[in-house]
């Protein structure tokens, strides 16, 4: 989406990132677990979507050893279908390219077919299932891996 910038997430962005959560999730993250991630994780790195100064989606990953979890990635509900995500997304995997990971792992619901949709464009692969994953309503997790090149 034209106007879109993706930047590292700072600590003012907490509750723009606070507000999308509550509207994507039904257990969202609070405004302390994204406070501990950004001032006391060191091998986490967030980022964020803004356009006209709106943060508008994020994204986040863990560095584990040489691969890269990412934790979650959100776009507000106003702004879904405008391929932010997709910008979120391919940040993360350069930002994983910088740190010299080998690969990104993420769990998608298995429901959530236009994520995974999402995340095969960009070279995941559906690998395995975790299943009940998700504690609102025992879904299964899709475990997808990509390899970074």
């Amino acid at each position: 989406m034209e106007g879109i910038k993706v930047r590292k997430m700072v600590v003012k962005d907490i509750p723009h990132v606070v507000e999308i959560e509550k509207k994507c999730f039904p257990i969202p993250w609070t405004k302390g677990a994204f406070e501990t991630e950004i001032k006391k994780n060191m091998l986490a790195v967030y980022v964020v979507a803004v356009l006209d100064d709106k943060v508008v989606a994020y994204g986040g990953m863990w560095l584990i050893v040489d691969e890269g979890h990412i934790t979650n990635i959100a776009v507000d509900p106003q702004y879904q279908g405008k391929k932010i995500g997709e910008e979120v997304t391919k940040a993360l995997i350069e930002e994983a390219k910088k740190k010299r990971l080998y690969r990104l792992t993420l769990e998608v619901r298995k429901s959530n077919h236009i994520a995974q949709k999402l995340y095969n464009k960009l070279g995941f692969i559906a690998c395995g299932i975790r299943p009940e994953y998700y504690s609102d309503n025992g879904e299964d997790a899709l475990i997808m891996w990509k390899e970074i090149e």
